[in-house]
């Protein structure tokens, strides 16, 4: 569990506590099934991060609700959202290995995530990640119930596939946009979990080796990512 878990999570399981001792215990119980709720939002399980190194991996659990052609600055690509329910794990991770070239955050509204709108109105985190293969995008969307998205991460920091990145809270959405070139392998009402299930795949760049004039491709740098939070 994250530890923003701890700081939702405690103060009703306390009064739970101090409700069953003055015998309030209806109240009691109700508090103590908010705490559970709680706790149980912040879970943050370990995954087994794919070492295949063109896997571009979902940013978060959730259902696919939208696969479509969309341009980035001008850029022929494809995005795919993924709507997360509260029950969901709201813990968000880095969908490939890169560099954090820009993080900007965009006030906004609080429509439900599951609106097309969502993508483009609401509160969000938007980030720029620099890969062998080229530029991603992938962002944060808060809902009409999340109200505040959460960055572990700034610009310039290094991430690996599957690295937790931060949090939305209580319901939301994550999109992830790719050049035309990669091959989306995901459809409209899959569910997916975050840093382990594949959404796309983008092979990287080819780069000239300048002795010999022979063409080799980059490759990930670290295929055993943990996905652990630094």
């Amino acid at each position: 569990m994250v530890k923003e878990g701890y700081y939702f999570g405690v103060p009703p399981l306390a009064l739970s506590g101090v409700g069953f001792l003055l015998h309030w215990h209806v109240s009691a119980v109700v508090l103590m099934l908010l705490a559970l709720f709680v706790f149980s939002f912040f879970r943050d399980p370990e995954r087994v991060i794919p070492s295949e190194p063109r896997a571009v991996v979902s940013p978060g659990d959730g259902r696919v609700v939208v696969v479509a052609d969309e341009e980035n600055e001008g850029r022929p690509g494809k995005r795919v959202s993924i709507f997360l329910a509260v029950w969901n794990v709201h813990v968000n991770r880095s969908p490939a290995t890169g560099t954090i070239t820009k993080l900007e955050y965009r006030p906004g509204k609080f429509l439900a995530a599951m609106r097309e709108r969502a993508s483009v109105e609401n509160e969000q985190n938007v980030f720029t990640l620099s890969t062998d293969a080229g530029k991603m995008v992938f962002k944060q969307i808060a809902g009409l119930i999340a109200r505040r998205v959460v960055s572990w991460k700034k610009a310039g920091d290094k991430v690996s596939r599957g690295e937790r990145i931060g949090l939305v809270r209580f319901g939301s959405r994550v999109d992830v946009w790719v050049p035309n070139e990669a091959e989306i392998l995901v459809k409209l009402g899959e569910n997916v979990k975050g840093g382990s299930s594949v959404l796309a795949r983008w092979p990287a760049k080819s780069v000239v080796n300048k002795t010999d004039g022979t063409s080799t491709v980059e490759t990930d740098a670290n295929l055993a990512a943990t996905g652990k939070r630094s």
